[in-house]
């Protein structure tokens, strides 16, 4: 299994995508995580993203997953085409119930499992691979997935990490302050987690896990 989870954007060692990508170049970058927001400012996000990645030399494409709600067979064959998933930031419950309807959840799931792809996400594109996302409530509206999709949140993770995924940690960022608060309530429930800064990416590389 190979992740490149970022607090923010491509961190400060984007070469280490890179690497995990071994010399891949196809990318599809998934928005939904936005998918609450206004169009035009969704838009304006996820082109801001494709062209991150196409500086780096990367043949990006974006795969909207809501063209994919109730045809998860049409979306594992799209994504198969890829060598690199860029799952970028917004609100994890809404990412969350976007991967459930579209089947990408388990489609993700598989193609890591088979090592066919890396997962490259930052903030909330991270947040959805651990087991749960309670504590994230602190930070992001749960009722933002009734906006987008007229569904409720849903809490579980994909499972993929074994601990929760904290962004933004003493960040200057203006979700750093609720951020605290998720870690404080992490502490006193003692809920596992690793909080990462700004900068920092946790990269996976088969067994291999470690904070660059």
């Amino acid at each position: 299994m190979r992740l490149f989870l970022s607090s923010w954007k491509l961190g400060d060692n984007p070469e280490r995508l890179d690497h995990l990508a071994r010399g891949g170049r196809k990318a599809a970058v998934i928005g939904n995580a936005l998918d609450a927001l206004p169009a035009t400012l969704r838009q304006q996000a996820t082109g801001r993203e494709i062209a991150a990645l196409r500086e780096r030399g990367y043949d990006v494409t974006e795969v909207d997953l809501r063209d994919y709600f109730g045809d998860p067979d049409g979306l594992a064959r799209r994504l198969a085409a890829f060598d690199v998933l860029w799952v970028h930031g917004g609100n994890p419950f809404v990412l969350r119930r976007a991967m459930a309807l579209s089947g990408a959840d388990e489609t993700v799931t598989d193609l890591l499992r088979r090592d066919a792809i890396v997962y490259a996400g930052w903030s909330a594109g991270a947040c959805v691979l651990a087991p749960s996302l309670h504590g994230l409530e602190l930070v992001d509206d749960p009722e933002d997935t009734d906006a987008a999709y007229g569904e409720p949140a849903p809490w579980d993770g994909l499972g993929l990490l074994d601990r929760a995924f904290v962004p933004h940690y003493r960040s200057p960022v203006a979700e750093s302050e609720a951020i605290e608060l998720v870690v404080e309530r992490y502490e006193r429930e003692g809920v596992t987690y690793r909080a990462l800064r700004d900068g920092e990416v946790l990269v996976v590389d088969e067994e291999a896990a470690a904070v660059a």
